[in-house]
């Protein structure tokens, strides 16, 4: 029998896209599916940014690239930053990846190692504990609570804090939950960052562009104490509606740019040619279409949000940003992964299972509502239907 190395045992994954492949799956079967799952804009990539990427393999950009990205967009992605948060960001601290995740994995490998402690939201996007259990380190959970707006307690996330620590993962606005941190909160969690020097911090702010009622985004690259150890993460997926194009990047502080730029060298040399100038198309046109789809969001999570907190048993709190809702199901009676294997299966409606984004996720599953409104009330009426006329398996 074939040896594997032992530390492929402790690697998980993102079950979304289990339940898409199941998803599929049925569909091919015939059967009507509403995917409320998958974490995908609906929406086609903007017309000026395919033909950014057409007119780059026209003009024969076909080879590799430097392994951080091309110049142009790299100064795109530091312009990109001080239009939208007034912060001033060198391009040769910008690293161009195959989509966000590299950045989680680039980061986490760099810090992770058996006997460090990283910190990391729970619930949260599930590669992050995935990742940090891979390289050995022990996977710190900070509680992600519903009493708190599914934003981040500064004053919990501190207290966790040990001399163990190598490092914070941040994430605002939030996957799977919707939560956005203010900026007060934001500011007592930096200010007391102060007294943990050595703890380097992830921010992942892929849903940055995404955030709703008048609520701000703030980027910890506003806050000039924490650059010299702050790894920001973005990337065009979410924003651009770009999922499939594998096109993120990242700002690094000086002293791991060199790091990042290695890893990039042993695993992915670099993004491909036509992508990244589509990437520059993308961050240098016109905004409208980004504006566009993000009040459609802000719609479709009206929408969710009542229909939600109709079903019995149900209910859900306001999401401030990204394309999520996290909906309390404890009185349904139903554990969350039952519930959604359940809904799936028998009523025609993917959702995910709150546990499948950490150990404090049961009680909930996630819906997006980056589907259309028509889908998104068929799958509500679905839903519906089935909690009136099921019992707990």
């Amino acid at each position: 029998m074939l040896q594997t190395v032992r530390n492929f045992d402790r690697i998980g994954e993102e079950n979304a896209f289990a339940v898409l492949a199941r998803a599929t799956e049925l569909a091919g079967q015939g059967r009507d599916i509403v995917n409320l799952g998958i974490g995908q804009p609906d929406f086609p990539t903007p017309p000026h940014i395919v033909e950014a990427a057409v007119k780059a393999l026209r003009d024969g950009q076909h080879g590799y690239t430097p392994a951080t990205g091309i110049l142009p967009l790299r100064e795109a992605v530091a312009a990109d930053l001080r239009r939208r948060y007034g912060v001033e960001v060198s391009p040769d601290g910008v690293m161009i990846v195959p989509g966000g995740k590299v950045t989680m994995f680039a980061a986490i490998l760099m810090f992770g190692e058996p006997g460090a402690e990283i910190l990391y939201p729970d619930p949260g996007f599930p590669i992050y504990r995935s990742m940090i259990e891979y390289t050995g380190a022990t996977p710190v959970p900070v509680p992600i609570r519903e009493e708190n707006g599914f934003a981040f307690s500064a004053e919990e996330t501190l207290s966790l804090i040990t001399p163990r620590t190598r490092l914070l993962i941040l994430n605002s606005p939030a996957n799977p939950t919707g939560g956005v941190t203010p900026k007060a909160e934001i500011e007592t969690l930096v200010a007391g960052l102060a007294d943990h020097p050595d703890v380097a911090i992830l921010s992942d702010e892929i849903y940055g562009a995404m955030t709703y009622d008048g609520e701000e985004h703030v980027s910890l690259l506003a806050y000039p104490e924490l650059r010299d150890r702050l790894i920001h993460l973005d990337g065009a997926s979410k924003t651009y509606a770009m999922t499939g194009w594998r096109l993120g990047w990242s700002v690094w502080p000086k002293k791991l740019y060199d790091m990042a730029r290695k890893l990039a060298v042993n695993s992915f040399s670099c993004v491909n040619a036509p992508t990244q100038w589509a990437g520059v198309a993308a961050l240098t046109g016109p905004q409208d279409d980004v504006a566009r789809m993000v009040a459609e969001f802000d719609r479709r999570r009206a929408l969710v949000v009542e229909g939600l907190n109709r079903l019995p048993g149900v209910s859900c709190i306001t999401p401030k940003g990204a394309f999520y809702a996290f909906p309390n199901i404890a009185g349904t009676g139903w554990k969350a992964k039952p519930l959604a294997s359940a809904l799936l299966e028998q009523a025609g409606v993917a959702t995910i299972g709150g546990p499948d984004f950490g150990i404090h996720g049961e009680g909930y599953i996630r819906v997006s509502y980056a589907n259309s409104a028509d889908n998104i009330s068929r799958a509500l009426e679905r839903m519906g239907a089935f909690l009136a006329e099921r019992k707990v398996a």
